[in-house]
């Protein structure tokens, strides 16, 4: 038994090329998600590196690779936690992105899955992707990111 998908849907004040561009331009998640740059050529079969910044600067946290892409309504990539620990140990996972557009929003779905029962990763993620897609939103809508958080802030 595995556990279950992790599901979260928002509505952006935005178009879904912006979307996009935020996603992958590579500075843009410095923004948002926890002040991590990303490097890929976001083609299938692509290396993804999530990389870290401040104390830990240059750091590898996340890495996957590029399995579909289709700008600007779909990404799906292989998401790995750098090791050693037990959230490595557990192997990689998927994430999808669809970009849809609603009226005069965009809605974004973000899908993590495959998990092992008992996962680590997802209890992990289902506390940090909220958190990185307000931060996207607020700053695709407002100019503003989100101050770096860490694992000890959600405690």
């Amino acid at each position: 038994m595995s556990d279950p998908d992790f599901v979260h849907v928002i509505y952006i004040r935005a178009t879904p090329q912006a979307i996009w561009d935020a996603l992958t331009d590579g500075e843009s998640t410095a923004h948002f998600w926890a002040a991590r740059t990303n490097e890929s050529s976001w083609e299938k079969g692509a290396s993804l590196r999530f990389i870290a910044s401040g104390e830990r600067e240059g750091c590898v946290d996340f890495s996957g690779e590029v399995l579909e892409s289709d700008p600007p309504r779909l990404l799906r990539y292989s998401f790995h936690i750098t090791g050693p620990g037990p959230m490595h140990d557990e192997g990689p996972s998927i994430v999808t992105y669809r970009i849809e557009p609603s009226r005069d929003l965009t809605r974004l779905t973000v899908t993590h899955s495959g998990f092992p029962a008992g996962s680590k990763v997802r209890e992990g993620v289902s506390g940090g992707w909220p958190r990185i897609l307000s931060g996207l939103k607020s700053w695709l809508e407002t100019g503003q990111g989100i101050e770096p958080w860490s694992r000890a802030d959600e405690e």
